[in-house]
């Protein structure tokens, strides 16, 4: 009786845990497992983008940091005001002093920030029609603006004395805008003159903010090879802020500029892996961007500076540009872009399935320049009453029509001509496809890829309009008359729902 008892009960045993598996290959528990990244390609290319980032369509950043104090020429003032010969630097030694006497961290007690309110920037960008916003954490310079516990070379211990990241991500998560952060340290790497004795750049007591020591010809552009490359201690200390940084404040994107990859891909595959886990543990889903080749496609967000596609992609990418044409902090001398020309870049970079990432630029006392609040107003404006040709939407089949042709490419924006009213863009949400016209009719628009062949349209909107559209589709074309009276400065959308 005792053998039959084992037995009977060991066979049980098995058949349960049988039954188990079986129920478990049933309901695809893995599925509802908590998905681990390790810091490995294979494993971080199984990264999808969220719903929520596909839905986003323009966002706000600002580079904003002691280099916005002498506000000449652009944000690299910090590396060219050492450079012998170069104008910033012939400026630079008229204007502050020799390089010896008055270096870049000298900028830093004159930016004091007095007048800057972290509730009014956010405020604008809601007015903006922004559904991210967030700013530069830390430049090129070297200098963190967050309250960080690695360096007192910090926005809260020098400077403003104000831990701009934090009151920042309050002000913006208030108002339910997606949180990002960008950076840029990896260019720190010989950004400065440290190997030079001529200047304050190679004084061991200011490491903290001008970095390692390098041998002199180090520091090249983004398209040329390193050498010598960063050591281990300078790759961990990389990692070390930009993880302080992504825990103390949980961004929703990190942004990276390019020439990461002078960074050994162990700390970045380390930190992706820690980044989209720290998400899962936090029941979020998040997203990095990266330029070039400096992350494998398909662990993040690809991102363009100052460039955007030739044509629509079946993936989900960033752009970012600047509203000033030659810089992209505060400048003396601002070329500021126009309104127009940011809405139809807007429009034409949605078309295409991309997201467009604006760059503003905020005074070193902490104000948006009047210039800048009222193109940001126009585009929230514009948004308020075509929004909804933007936000959630999805590329269609084609992109649009029109003669306009971009030119792809690093910086290539310069390139690319204004719109015309003969551009039309296209994006859809269910059985809706929006034409946005990227200036005022004219004359009778002509649609070639909405002709009757395939489906037939059922009305058709001017948004922000309440007059009677008079439209006709025919086996060729789709007709549209354009109204008398212009309704806008900028672009115009149709909203066309079809029967189906």
């Amino acid at each position: 009786m005792i053998i039959y008892n084992r037995f009977f009960i060991i066979t049980v045993i098995f058949l349960l845990l049988v039954s188990c598996s079986l129920v478990n290959k049933e309901s695809n528990v893995d599925e509802v497992v908590l998905k681990k990244y390790t810091a490995d390609w294979k494993s971080l290319q199984q990264y999808e983008v969220p719903e929520w980032y596909k839905d986003l369509k323009f966002g706000i950043y600002f580079h904003w940091g002691p280099y916005s104090v002498p506000a000449y020429e652009n944000e690299w003032y910090s590396m060219w005001m050492y450079k012998e010969g170069h104008p910033i630097n012939t400026y630079h030694k008229a204007k502050y002093g020799t390089l010896d006497t008055f270096g870049y961290k000298d900028f830093i007690p004159m930016f004091k920030a007095k007048k800057f309110d972290a509730n009014v920037w956010a405020d604008l960008f809601v007015k903006a029609g922004a559904q991210f916003a967030g700013p530069v954490a830390e430049h090129a310079d070297g200098f963190a603006m967050w309250d960080s516990k690695l360096t007192t070379w910090d926005a809260k211990d020098m400077g403003p004395k104000i831990d701009v990241l934090g009151v920042l991500e309050k002000a913006i998560k208030a108002r339910g805008l997606k949180f990002i952060t960008t950076y840029h340290r990896h260019w720190l790497y010989a950004w400065y003159p440290t190997w030079d004795k001529n200047t304050d750049a190679s004084n061991p007591l200011y490491d903290g903010l001008y970095g390692p020591k390098v041998p002199k010809g180090t520091f090249v552009m983004a398209d040329k090879p390193t050498s010598p490359l960063p050591d281990n201690r300078f790759n961990q200390e990389w990692l070390d802020r930009l993880t302080e940084l992504t825990t103390k404040y949980d961004p929703d994107i990190v942004w990276f500029d390019n020439k990461m990859d002078i960074i050994h891909e162990d700390y970045r595959k380390q930190f992706l892996a820690n980044f989209y886990n720290q998400g899962i543990a936090k029941g979020k889903d998040v997203v990095v961007t990266y330029k070039f080749q400096d992350l494998a496609v398909g662990s993040a967000v690809l991102d363009l500076e100052r460039s955007r596609m030739s044509e629509k992609k079946d993936f989900t990418w960033l752009t970012d540009d600047s509203i000033d044409w030659n810089a992209w902090c505060n400048i003396q001398n601002p070329a500021y872009k126009s309104t127009n020309r940011l809405i139809d870049f807007l429009v034409d970079v949605v078309s295409k399935n991309g997201a467009f990432l604006l760059n503003i630029t905020p005074t070193a006392e902490g104000e948006i320049p009047e210039e800048v609040e009222k193109r940001l107003l126009q585009i929230g404006e514009w948004l308020t009453v075509n929004g909804e040709a933007i936000y959630g939407t999805r590329p269609w089949k084609i992109f649009g029509e029109g003669p306009a042709e971009v030119i792809e490419g690093h910086l290539s924006e310069y390139k690319n001509k204004d719109n015309t009213e003969n551009d039309i863009r296209f994006t859809t949400k269910g059985n809706i496809i929006y034409a946005t016209v990227l200036d005022w009719p004219t004359d009778t628009i002509r649609i070639k890829s909405l002709s009757n062949n395939e489906d037939i349209i059922k009305n058709i909107e001017l948004l922000g309009s309440n007059q009677t559209i008079i439209w006709e589709q025919n086996e060729t074309e789709l007709q549209i008359q354009p109204l008398k009276v212009k309704t806008s400065d900028y672009a115009f959308v149709y909203r066309i729902e079809f029967k189906k």
